[in-house]
């Protein structure tokens, strides 16, 4: 993690020459993905290698060699230098050699060398576009391919566990794995970043110019903003809305909290639960349909389901985790007396609709062409079409409501290019980060498939768990947590869906899809879960807060990142399906479980409650989840008692506003 020291520390800013270049090969990055998105499909050994090389260009010219703090000097340009052109050479080598490649039986030296040159450019960039955590682990599994009696590097395995033994494998064995096939770096991570991920990415970067973002929370708060704890439940809102399209807990937290911070601070929530609350709301944006970050386009390629399908079964359990956290937001409010801002504190839904309705169109579009069953692909090029027509309509309406001059339209047209040409650019830097972790993703799938790790991992998984199902659950969990420190969310789920999703689908008997969803859920939590949580530092920052104290409130409000997870586990149908009834119960009782288990960490509802009815309501909430019929009725019956109770002593004796403390 970057030290308080190196984050104070000013940025040297680069040369004007390299802040061109960079927009200029942004904008041709963004460019090309478009044209192949929407015109002219490129096979995935041009289009991969190709979006590589630009991504590894861009990214040696975004972070130089020594930091962002220090000149480059003679021997930054040095080393970048090189390593910009070994990029570009390693993007252009495969198309340039397709036919050569595709026809010879042993690979040649010269494409062993530029394999290894490839690999080791690509650990170089996920250095400094995501942290040094990735790239240890991506040469981790690097040095695990050698570790063998017949690889490069036969001594290391006598010091490896038996299970994790295996034959070992050469450098010109490891190389064409990794470059010259799509198992490795050009396998399906870099595929989805290449394709799907970036148009998304780019999609958001056109919403964030155009001034979609402020309309989106402009319009949560004018929504919420008088209720109890408004500016919290704005920030849910917002969030929800805002952290799909984002893909970054924290780049959400950053933006949305930048506004619901303060507001929150200002109405009485505590620094520490301001920043908790939205880095709560911002993590819970990775799994919000349409676009789950890039994780719905990833699970769509792994489990061969229709993107379209993941996105409608993950609709209700990002409705019920956003529903916690809503809920847990009002219950502090009105224990703590809170109300709502004043009419004048807060924008009219008629003054923010009629500004800003045009951005709802190219959701609405989205959407339709994702039912009428276009290819994400496709559906992101027409969706970023859509930004811009309804932009453009908007534009040239204020022109003719100001009344048209020759100056202005000139004036209009040379805004909309400044615009397009800004989104281009913006969306090229903001998916660097991901595909270049999705190169080294794929450097860690390869290693898996070539030495069986995958197998072995889940035979570990099931010793330690003894086969009982919450435990392998939990060890998922923590596996999650530790690799949360190194990875960004994406690579993370990639990571652990490789290593731990066999075992959940083959040995624990997980349906395929559930397993991924569990997964990727629990990817998330090294954002909120101390001592990790990454947006909950982010949220201290702008709260003011102290970290740890923040993380913990973010931990609090987050708990619906945990339990839902379970739900589908032990009840199916809320994903999968099934007898309508079924259906209707499971999604009642999951409802139920979460109000109830909210109701007993604040001990409070629609009154305070006593200790001993919350805890009663713990063993209601487990025999919810509980695989039987028979032990979810009886948790529901026990629940519905005692919330009742609750209900009926706070009408006979209502508590007073404030008297507690969250």
């Amino acid at each position: 993690m970057t030290s308080p020291v190196e984050i104070e520390r000013p940025e040297v800013s680069q040369p004007a020459l390299v802040l061109r270049a960079i927009t200029v090969i942004g904008i041709a990055l963004s460019l090309f993905q478009l044209y192949t998105a929407g015109v002219q499909p490129l096979g995935l050994f041009f289009q991969r290698p190709i979006h590589l090389g630009f991504v590894l260009v861009l990214c040696f010219l975004i972070y130089p060699a020594f930091g962002r703090h220090r000149a480059r000097g003679v021997l930054g340009w040095g080393i970048d230098g090189t390593l910009i052109a070994l990029g570009a050479l390693a993007g252009a080598w495969v198309p340039l050699n397709i036919d050569t490649i595709a026809n010879q039986v042993f690979p040649r030296d010269i494409d062993v060398w530029i394999g290894v040159v490839t690999i080791l450019v690509v650990l170089e960039a996920a250095r400094r576009a995501v942290g040094l955590g990735m790239t240890l682990i991506g040469a981790f599994f690097v040095v695990y391919a050698f570790a063998g009696s017949r690889g490069e590097l036969p001594f290391l395995a006598d010091w490896m566990p038996g299970i994790m033994n295996h034959r070992g494998y050469s450098l010109e064995r490891l190389a064409s794995q990794m470059t010259l096939g799509a198992e490795g770096i050009f396998g399906i991570p870099l595929g989805v970043a290449a394709t799907f991920v970036f148009i998304f990415v780019l999609f958001g970067a056109f919403l964030e110019v155009t001034g979609a973002g402020k309309f989106f929370i402009d319009l949560a708060y004018a929504a919420a903003g008088k209720q109890r704890g408004g500016p919290a439940k704005a920030a849910v809102i917002a969030s929800a809305g805002m952290g799909s399209i984002s893909g970054s807990a924290i780049a959400n937290v950053v933006t949305t909290g930048a506004f619901t911070i303060p507001l929150m601070k200002k109405l009485g929530y505590r620094p520490a639960q301001a920043g908790g609350i939205e880095a709560a709301a911002s993590t819970g944006g990775q799994i919000m349909p349409p676009l789950m970050g890039a994780g719905a386009f990833l699970m769509s390629e792994f489990t061969q389901v229709p993107y379209v399908d993941i996105v409608l079964v993950s609709i209700f359990p990002a409705v019920l985790y956003f529903g916690t956290v809503y809920l847990l937001v009002h219950i502090a409010a009105v224990k703590q007396g809170m109300t709502g801002l004043s009419a004048e504190e807060l924008p009219s839904v008629r003054a923010v609709m009629a500004e800003g309705w045009h951005f709802l169109l190219p959701l609405v579009a989205l959407v339709a062409l994702l039912v009428a069953g276009y290819s994400p692909m496709r559906v992101g090029f027409y969706a970023i079409l859509s930004i811009i027509a309804a932009a453009s309509a908007r534009a040239m309406w204020c022109y003719v409501a100001d009344g048209p001059t020759v100056a202005g339209f000139v004036a209009m047209c040379r805004r909309g290019v400044a615009l397009t040409l800004e989104a281009l650019d913006l969306g090229a830097r903001n998916a660097v980060a991901v595909s270049v972790a999705c190169a080294v993703a794929g450097i860690i799938v390869g290693v898996v498939g070539l030495t069986g790790l995958g197998l072995k991992f889940s035979a570990m998984m099931i010793a330690f768990s003894g086969g009982n199902i919450v435990l392998a659950l939990i060890l998922v969990l923590l596996a999650s947590l530790v690799l949360g420190m190194g990875l960004p969310v994406t690579a993370a789920y990639i990571v652990l869906i490789i290593l731990v999703g066999p075992a959940l689908t083959e040995q624990f008997g997980i349906p395929l899809l559930i397993a991924h969803l569990v997964v990727f859920w629990y990817s998330q939590d090294s954002n909120v879960t101390p001592p990790v949580a990454l947006a909950g530092f982010a949220g201290a920052a702008i709260a003011g807060s102290k970290p740890m104290e923040t993380s913990v409130q973010a931990w609090k409000y987050a708990k619906g990142l945990y339990l839902i997870p379970l739900f589908m586990v032990f009840n199916e149908e809320i994903i999968l399906g099934g007898p309508v009834p079924m259906v209707i119960w499971s999604g009642a009782i999951a409802i139920l479980g979460l109000v109830a288990f909210a109701a007993a960490l604040e001990g409070y509802l629609w009154g305070p409650m006593p200790i001993w009815m919350r805890i009663l309501l713990v063993p209601g909430v487990v025999a919810l989840f509980w695989p039987d019929l028979t032990v979810e009725i009886a948790g529901a019956i026990l629940i519905g008692g005692l919330l009742a109770l609750n209900w009926a002593q706070a009408r006979g004796a209502p508590s007073t506003p404030g008297a507690q403390k969250a």
